[in-house]
């Protein structure tokens, strides 16, 4: 059964980074965004870690998905309005090389015959994770501080700068 969710994860994962890149809308982008990176806190949910998997929706998800959507809706002008392509022979490609690396890694965990391995006990509680983490993994979380930093940083600058362009 766990072979069948991690699958299903890879594909939401996959695919909803797929949709992100290739969306002609941005908004359609940042909710690829957010699918891609739900289905990676899905997957640190079944590698056993609860303490990533939520920190990852809160502030991935919670965060900089919804902050990516509520500055697009607030500083949309008509002029982000892309007109859409024809269809190239460079995106064609870019597709069926997606779909060939999907096709290539899904066989791939389908022969590493991952249920022969048994699963390990979590015996750690958050209150456990919450030491750990404040203690000696402190400056991960400091990294992880300003990351998130410097994206709300960055989406203010591209609301500054459509400003500023406005008044001149």
């Amino acid at each position: 059964m766990a072979d069948l969710v991690f699958l299903a994860m890879m594909v939401l994962t996959v695919g909803s980074a797929i949709v992100a890149l290739e969306a002609d809308e941005i908004i359609y982008g940042a909710i690829g965004l957010a699918g891609s990176l739900f289905g990676v806190a899905a997957l640190f949910f079944l590698l056993n870690a609860p303490y990533v998997a939520v920190f990852q929706i809160a502030v991935y998800i919670g965060a900089v998905a919804v902050l990516i959507l509520f500055t697009v809706m607030l500083v949309r002008q008509e002029k982000w309005a892309k007109e859409v392509p024809p269809k190239s022979a460079a995106r064609l490609a870019g597709i069926i090389t997606g779909l060939a690396v999907t096709v290539v890694l899904t066989f791939a965990v389908l022969a590493s015959n991952l249920s022969q391995f048994t699963n390990v006990a979590n015996s750690a509680t958050f209150v456990d994770i919450g030491a750990l983490i404040s203690t000696g993994d402190s400056a991960i979380l400091l990294v992880l501080a300003l990351v998130l930093a410097a994206s709300v940083v960055g989406a203010l600058t591209l609301s500054k700068v459509e400003r500023e362009e406005k008044n001149q």
